[in-house]
């Protein structure tokens, strides 16, 4: 927790309707405990700072920048605590990913994170590995990186309240953790989202379940009143969008909202993420007293500051008092040598693997994108249907006729121009193409029937539409009706399905392509657990065959997006 001295920041929000939050009474009272809180989320592993991306126009993120900005943020506060909220690890770049994000940890341990809660991607690796992230010690695999210095694990720690062991009932990290600051206990609660058993991959999460976050955290609070605390705060990776900019609050939508709406009036303050959206919010709490949430999109982009003012006569946050702005991680300030250390410790061992190449492009694969940058994983793309032909054309041996690819897998582009150590433009690394494909799946061709396949393509109709990727020769129509990203049940049509041209018979049966991911059900793709795992045949890593395809059929143009008919 850090205790410095300097400049204190204020902010005006919005509230969850759009209007403007009544100004906060600034004044402290005698005796007041003043506590800042500096919040992000989904850091992902993004160290450097070329992978984070922008906010609007103004290039963001990067561990060396991010670090400057939270101590200049941090200056004229005696209590400030550095907090986020989950998906720090997992689907990481390649300066991180390939050591199990090792890197990843060392970066957010320099930043001064003192406690985070856990996301989903926190469990991409299973529940065992996530301890080790903890706790420390070599890979089980890989070994050390560093003779000599094996891996000390996190100086923060992991929140984890809503998962629990189906045996004993117990969680795998705190439910909550409690600081004192001049006095006044402020208590954290930590959770992913309720739906996590369906984003990763189910042999690492066997024997826990993961619970309701508004029953967890509600019930959690007699037991912190119990020790005196009064003030407590969420750290929630769930979220939602708006449609303003970073700092404000338009139209707020999502699980959010419904949560925000129904956690106990005693839990002062909401800090989310998993959309990747910023916000700054103030939703209601069930007695109607307006509460702040927000979001600071994702990558180390964005840093929430919230500023409480703790009443020292009944150790609660004063609600009329809280302030909140999110901060641009802009990369115009002095680079964290500390930060540059650790990118530079890492890049050694990297960069004899990354750069060499592995294949050829003719131009951009790409994902789609949203207007407001974020890709848009509702939409049919040149990337996710490349990695679909990928992997057809991996698992041939299998019988495989057909590949699917879920977009939620695929987390970066592979661009044309050279980069890096690249001499020509068209050369994809193995860097590159790692990042695409960061999580090591494992392809398996299992037997489907035409109307199982029918039923996996009516599945894309979820909460968000997910536009799976297809390989050349599956052609289908489709008919949706979105409200937003919303895509409500019944109001999806798929027709016309062919497989080169011939009419998809559903009592036929097909041998369909997939990573281990979505095999098991994930993303809500719950159809594919009707096939008996005996019958999956395996087919390697889905990195190895991204990258084999590169080397053997390269150089690979970009498929075109016309093998699904968007109708309505």
């Amino acid at each position: 927790v850090a205790a410095t001295a300097g400049l204190t920041l204020a902010s005006v929000a919005l509230v969850a309707g759009g209007a403007a939050a009544a100004p906060a009474n600034d004044k402290p009272r005698p005796g007041d405990v003043e506590i800042q809180l500096l919040a992000f989320n989904d850091y992902h592993g993004h160290l450097e700072a070329s992978t984070p991306g922008t906010i609007g126009t103004t290039q963001a993120g990067g561990a060396e920048y991010l670090a400057t900005h939270l101590e200049r943020l941090r200056q004229g506060h005696r209590n400030s605590v550095t907090v986020a909220a989950g998906d720090l690890i997992g689907g990481s770049p390649f300066l991180s990913g390939l050591f199990h994000d090792e890197p990843s940890v060392e970066s957010l341990n320099a930043l001064g994170l003192d406690v985070s809660g856990v996301g989903n991607h926190e469990f991409d690796e299973g529940v065992t590995e996530l301890l080790r992230m903890q706790n420390g010690g070599c890979h089980p695999v890989d070994g050390c990186y560093f003779p000599g210095a094996p891996y000390a694990g996190a100086d923060f720690q992991w929140l984890a309240a809503n998962v629990r062991n189906e045996q004993t009932g117990k969680t795998p990290l705190p439910p909550y953790w409690v600081q004192k600051f001049q006095g006044a206990n402020v208590g954290f609660i930590g959770m992913t989202l309720e739906g996590t058993d369906a984003l990763v991959a189910q042999s690492g999460i066997q024997g826990w379940k993961f619970r309701d976050e508004v029953e967890t955290a509600n019930a959690l609070v007699p037991e912190l009143k119990k020790q005196g605390v009064e003030a407590i705060v969420v750290l929630l990776h769930e979220g939602g969008a708006q449609t303003g900019s970073y700092d404000q609050c338009d139209g707020i939508s999502g699980p959010v909202v419904d949560i925000a709406k129904n956690l106990d009036p005693a839990i002062d303050v909401l800090l989310t993420g998993h959309t990747h959206q910023a916000y700054n919010c103030t939703i209601p709490d069930p007695a109607g007293v307006p509460r702040r949430v927000t979001s600071a999109a994702s990558f180390g982009r964005i840093v929430s500051e919230i500023n409480l003012t703790i009443s020292r006569t009944t150790g609660d946050v004063r609600r009329d008092s809280v302030t909140a702005v999110n901060h641009v991680v802009s990369q115009d300030v002095p680079r964290s040598a500390a930060q540059t250390r650790i990118i530079d410790k890492w890049k050694g061992l990297a960069d004899t693997v990354g750069n060499s190449e592995v294949g050829r492009i003719t131009a951009d694969i790409k994902r789609r994108y949203e207007a407001g940058g974020s890709d848009d994983r509702g939409a049919e793309s040149d990337l996710g249907n490349m990695i679909a032909d990928s992997q057809l054309w991996a698992t041939q041996a299998n019988g495989a006729q057909i590949a699917l690819m879920n977009p939620g897998g695929l987390r970066a582009d592979l661009l044309y121009a050279r980069s890096g150590a690249e001499t020509t433009d068209g050369v994809v690394t193995y860097a590159e193409a790692f990042n695409v494909q960061p999580f090591g799946n494992l392809l398996s061709t299992v037997p489907m029937t035409g109307d199982q396949l029918h039923r996996v393509l009516l599945q894309q109709c979820q909460p968000r539409y997910l536009h799976l990727g297809v390989s050349a020769g599956l052609t289908y129509d489709v008919t949706r009706q979105l409200n937003g990203r919303v895509c409500t049940p019944n109001s999806i049509e798929v027709t016309n399905m062919r497989l080169n041209g011939v009419p998809i018979d559903p009592a036929a049966t097909y041998m369909v392509t997939v990573n281990n991911f979505l095999v098991d059900g994930g993303d809500g793709f719950t159809v594919f657990r009707e096939v008996d795992p005996a019958l999956r045949v395996g087919a390697g890593i889905d990195l190895d065959a991204l990258n084999a395809y590169l080397r053997t059929r390269g150089p690979i143009a970009p498929p075109g997006t016309d093998r699904v008919n968007e109708l309505g």
